[in-house]
């Protein structure tokens, strides 16, 4: 045996005395906090969804359904000029109903910035549902009576 690891000798033991390293065990990492200090960087942040992202989605889609219209129409046999006509009139009547931006049907998960809208919209809904000021900053009620406290303890002392 070496550095003295393992048995003394095997004998007796019922083992071969081959000693091998425990890959089970963990090992501690670096001394560090599990949680981060500062009280700011943990604070929740609404993620905000890119506009070009979204518009670029909404001119897809778009184009999307007038290609469809493009390929029944080619399937009907309808001549190019009047397929060009149709085609206009539906894209046009599409982007100026854009208007209405609400999303339908359910999100997927890879549609990150519409999810990211709809959060929004939710949340607005359920602020102006509760009551709840645009500029309400949380955990603002207890700053406050900690603030009244300190005003308190301050005066006590000075007395």
């Amino acid at each position: 045996m070496s550095s003295n690891v393992g048995l003394t000798t095997p004998r007796g033991s019922g083992t071969s005395g081959y000693v091998q390293r425990n890959l089970s065990h963990l090992r501690p990492r670096d001394a560090f906090a599990p949680y981060p200090k500062d009280f700011e960087s943990i604070k929740h942040r609404q993620r905000k969804p890119d506009q070009e992202i979204l518009n670029h989605d909404r001119l897809r889609e778009i184009e999307v359904q007038v290609f469809d219209l493009r390929d029944k129409l080619e399937d009907d046999g309808v001549d190019e000029e009047e397929i060009e006509d149709q085609t206009n009139a539906l894209r046009k009547k599409l982007t100026a109903d854009t208007s209405n931006d609400k999303v339908s049907g359910k999100l997927k998960p890879h549609q990150v910035h519409e999810l990211a809208r709809a959060k929004i919209e939710e949340s607005e809904k359920l602020r102006k549902a509760l009551g709840i000021r645009e500029d309400y900053e949380e955990g603002s009620h207890w700053k406050k009576q900690e603030e009244r406290m300190r005003d308190g303890v301050g005066e006590e002392k000075r007395a």
